[in-house]
Formats: structure tokens, sequence, C-alpha cells
């Protein structure tokens, strides 16, 4: 009792204090340079970024499989009145401002078809073919019904909850892990469909400009051009090899997706986005990623001069909004674990030591918060300015040098938690811890068991260290790993 007192308390004492998100000075050190840092991300100015109408969010009301939903949802849904679901003057604690958050984090960036449209949802097919996993609840938790107009049901997609939320194999739904929302898989469903209705050459065409947000002009060759040539066949299997918590979003790579980030534990990382693009030294610096990631990645520009002009339906969130939003990722709490620390477990623990990992994935965190420079490129200046190790680990490179996110460096991951994740490595090539220390991920010919390349079968090479322990020590590693 004098616990929940105690909380009560210090909750009741807390005060708000919301940064300005996009401050000119912030803004300029946010960011570590890309590998050619003369093209190097260049944002829009503070006026213009303020000159953007500030998002209203509307309450909004869960999307069911077609089998689990209940009888006259959709009339009741037409019969809901538009209610603002986030209002800063309402929020005086700081459970109101976590709770708030969680609104934001659910809230939608876009009401248009993406990965999947309002038919989409509602087609049991679509569920059978592209493996979209749903709750034990049978709510599908990546999109939401919005009702902004009286009688006009929206479908609310592409906020923070569609890529980062994880529905586990007992329907269990995490907010905030890697997602397994599978995206791309959805992605070649709608354009497989959209080919039949439109015709296979316009809907190539379109498929073939949407691409071209991956493209690095400055490259030469760039191997993000491919997709200008690239077939509906071939744009099907691009999408289709992308599994589930790994996805090409806006700025990475079409052949080399990154793996999607767990948000759980975010405040105990120094950087941001598996190259380390982004720095994290307040809470402001996540507020101002966020702000990137969801209303500005588009607007960059790479070698140029700023943008002065905003597309003509542009928004973004409220400085106000995205406190909320950092509040509650920063109060996320890993799932019950259900791996127990038993004798297997202890001895992995020292197999952990015995192998030094805790040289970059130290206790409590297990990650020392550094940069790894890939193969091929010198740190030079930047090594002093960050906290750069050495030398990398051998991974593939392609995602560090060759996507808008490219500086040239692996941030080192934290482990916890890798029980519930998955796949693994930087670009999710293997499946299951199992696969990331399997001997044979290294041989010519190697099939990945997660991401497969389109450039066929191949090793996944890299990060080498725990390969070479016998079967029984390798089993008691992967049984302490999963403990954490």
């Amino acid at each position: 009792m004098k616990r929940i007192i105690a909380a009560l308390a210090a909750s009741l004492a807390w005060s708000a204090d919301v940064p300005k998100t996009w401050d000119p000075k912030a803004v300029a050190e946010l960011e570590v340079p890309l590998a050619d840092p003369r093209y190097s991300p260049v944002h829009i100015s503070e006026q213009l970024y303020y000159s953007m109408p500030e998002r209203v969010i509307y309450k909004s009301y869960p999307v069911y499989h077609p089998d689990r939903e209940p009888t006259g949802y959709r009339e009741w849904l037409q019969a809901q009145e538009p209610q603002v679901a986030f209002a800063a003057a309402d929020l005086k604690t700081k459970a109101d401002w976590i709770r708030a958050g969680e609104t934001v984090f659910q809230a939608a960036a876009s009401f248009g078809p993406v990965f999947f449209g309002p038919d989409d949802v509602r087609n049991r097919e679509f569920y059978e073919k592209t493996g979209t996993p749903v709750g034990s609840d049978g709510i599908m938790p990546f999109a939401r019904w919005v009702v902004r107009k009286k009688g006009v049901v929206e479908l609310g997609s592409m906020g923070c909850a569609t890529c980062h939320t994880r529905v586990m194999a007992d329907g269990a739904v995490i907010a905030g892990a890697q997602g397994n929302n599978p995206g791309d898989r959805q992605g070649a469903w709608m354009l497989r469909r959209a080919a039949a209705a439109m015709g296979e050459a316009k809907v190539v065409e379109q498929a073939r400009r949407f691409a071209r947000q991956f493209e690095m002009p400055w490259l030469d060759p760039d191997p993000n051009r491919r997709a200008r040539t690239m077939t509906l066949a071939e744009l099907l299997a691009a999408g289709e090899a992308i599994p589930p918590g790994v996805n090409a979003r806006a700025h990475t790579s079409m052949f080399v997706p990154p793996q999607v980030p767990d948000l759980i534990g975010v405040g105990e990382r120094r950087y941001l986005d598996h190259t380390g693009l982004v720095r994290q030294r307040t809470i402001g610096d996540l507020m101002r990623y966020t702000a990137l990631v969801q209303d500005l990645m588009g607007l960059a520009r790479y070698g140029g001069p700023a943008p002065d002009t905003l597309p003509k339906n542009a928004s973004r969130f409220s400085d106000a909004q995205l406190y909320a939003l950092a509040q509650y990722l920063y109060s996320l709490e890993p799932p019950p674990n259900p791996n127990r620390f038993d004798e297997r477990a202890a001895r992995g623990k020292k197999v952990f030591e015995r192998e030094r990992c805790a040289r970059c994935h130290p206790a409590p965190l297990y990650t020392n918060n550094k940069l790894a420079p890939v193969e091929g490129f010198v740190p030079g200046g930047q090594a002093r300015r960050f906290d750069v190790m050495a030398k990398g680990v051998g991974t593939d490179p392609r995602y560090a040098l060759q996507s808008k996110k490219g500086t040239g460096f692996y941030k080192v991951p934290s482990i916890k938690g890798v029980w519930y994740r998955g796949p693994f490595e930087h670009n999710g090539r293997a499946a299951t811890l199992e696969d990331w220390f399997d001997p044979a991920r290294l041989r010519e010919g190697y099939v990945p068991t997660g991401f497969k390349d389109a450039g066929g079968p191949g090793p996944v090479r890299g990060h080498e260290y725990g390969l070479r322990l016998e079967r029984e020590a390798r089993a008691d590693l992967i049984a302490f790993l999963r403990t954490l």
C-alpha cells in the first residue's frame, strides 16, 4: 500500500515539460552524417515545420477479422459521432500523458490504402494469402476504423502501431515490439489485384515510380535503380520475399530492407535506426525522430538546398502529441518472459561470459550503445565525434552504404527481449536464434530462413561469435539469451 501511495504521489507531483520538437540547434546536431557526408539529409526550416497544420486525432475503433466482427458493428460505427481523442489541456499527471501517448501510438497517419485498404481488411482471402495475424480477441491490430464525419467510416493506418505491434503465436498482442505485420506481402497482394483490375502496364509503371524513393542518385552504380526495369512478376517476388518483421519503408531499400526495430526499451538507446542515423540524447530527440519518420522523411533533400515548400496536404503531430507518444514509448515494458533461468540457462550465461559477449552486449542494457563501422567504410573524424568501435563484425554492409540511412555504421543492438523477437540481423535474414548461431549460414549456397535476397541463395556473413561453439554450448547460450 505504501508503494502505491508513493507512486501516486510522484505522479501527482510530476509536471510535463514539453520541448520544442523542431528546434534548429537540436535538429542540426540530431543525425550522424551519411557515409558520404556531402549527401546527408537537409531538412525543412523551423518556420516551415510549424506552418504545417497540427494533426487532429479522432477516436478510433478496432478492425476485426471478418469472421470475428460483432453483428451490426458496421452500422454501429456509422452511427458514431466524431470525437477528438487528444486534448493536451486535459492532461494533468504523468499517467494521463502516457495514456494519451497510447492514443497517438494508435493514431492514423494515412486514410488511404498503403499496405491494405478497407475492402482488404474485411476480406478473408486477404488474411489467408498475406499471413496477416489476428489477436486472440479477433482484432487485426495494425489499423483502426476512424470516424471524422458522422456516417463516414475510414480505415486509418500507417501510425506507429502499423509497424510496431506484434501478434504472438498464442494471439497475445505486444505494443511497441518488433512488429510482424507483413506489410510488403500485403503490398504485393494489392499490386496483384490492381494489375488484374487496371492492367499490368499501368500498375507496373506506378510501382516503378513508387520505388524511386529508394534511389540514391549520387551512387554510381546505384543498385536501387534496378526497380526501373523490373517486371510485375519481379516486383511481386520482391515484396513476397520480405517476411513479417522486416519492412522496406521510406528511405531504406527494397533489396536489402531493414528489420523492424523493437521499441520496448527505446529510452535506453543512444542511437536510433540500425545505422545509428539519429542520436537520442533527450526525450526531444525521440520526438524529432518520430516527426521525421511520420511527417518529414519525404521532404528531406540530399546534397541540395533545404526544402522551401510543402506538399498540399502536409500535416504534423503537435509538440504535445509527440511528447505524449515519447512518454508512452518510454513506459513500455516487455511481456512476461516464459523462459526460466534454469540449469541450461546458467550454463549459457557462463558461455556468454567466457566468450566475452559482454564486450559489445554488457548487462544491464545488453548493448554498449556504440556504432560499429562496416567493411568498406573508414570513419575518419566521425570516430572522434561519436561512440565508434575500432572495427565491425563483418555483416553485410550494403544497407549501411546503399540506403538513405546509410551512415557507414551499424549500431550495436540490445539483445534484451530476443525471446519474443525475430527475424534477426539488420536485414532479418535469420528467422530464429538457432539459425543465427548455425555455422551453416556462412556457406556458399545457404538459403536464408528469413529475408531472402533477390540475388538468390548465399551466405549470411558476419558476427561469427558463437558459431565455433559445440552444439550443446550453442544451445546453452541460446537458452540464456532467451531469459533476457
